[in-house]
């Protein structure tokens, strides 16, 4: 490992109670590790992006956006849980250590789509063996959310973030251990 670079470590999953949709990045920028908040860097789109989407008001407050993630059925999540890496560019990734996505999907059957953040994204998330695609899962890339692209294309992107909203609008089937449950409901009247 350079010399320039150190060990980062990424966060917990944000889940809600019964997300819908898996965003996953690669590793929080330099400003969210030190913040400890998701998409932090003000050059970074994500939120104003993921607000289109949700035709909602931009929250301005941490707490206020990660809560209009959980109550529209959003989940936020990083590829990696640690890595080397010298500044906030996912070219400058070395060394990583991946998040048991595998796992989380296995706990949380209610998830339908899974949607990376950028190309990188979508590419370390094949790194990892255990990360096979699931035939009942919808993936999607979207073009990344980073400053880096934030005044090229910025309308092109803004589109492809808004096809969210039909996977946010179909009618789940609630599953349970993989199965469709069906409920009937029978109304009874006395007389």
């Amino acid at each position: 490992m350079p010399d320039d670079q150190s060990k980062v470590r990424s966060f917990n999953a944000i889940l809600g109670d019964r997300p819908y949709i898996l965003i996953l990045g690669t590793m929080p920028g330099v400003l969210s590790l030190e913040r400890g908040r998701y998409y932090e860097d003000p050059r970074n789109c994500f939120w104003r992006l993921i607000s289109d989407v949700l035709e909602e008001t931009e929250p301005k407050n941490y707490e206020c956006r990660i809560n209009m993630l959980k109550r529209r059925h959003i989940a936020l999540w990083n590829v990696l849980r640690s890595c080397d890496r010298s500044g906030s560019l996912d070219k400058d990734i070395c060394g990583e250590e991946h998040n048991d996505i595998a796992s989380l999907l296995d706990q949380t059957p209610t998830i339908r789509a899974i949607c990376f953040n950028g190309r990188k994204t979508a590419e370390m998330y094949d790194k990892d063996e255990r990360n096979q695609r699931r035939e009942n899962l919808e993936y999607r890339l979207l073009p990344s959310s980073s400053g880096k692209l934030r005044k090229r294309f910025h309308e092109q992107r803004s589109q492809e973030w808004r096809a969210l909203r039909q996977l946010l609008t179909e009618n789940p089937k609630p599953q349970v251990d993989g199965f469709e449950l069906r409920i009937n409901v029978f109304h009874i009247t006395e007389g």
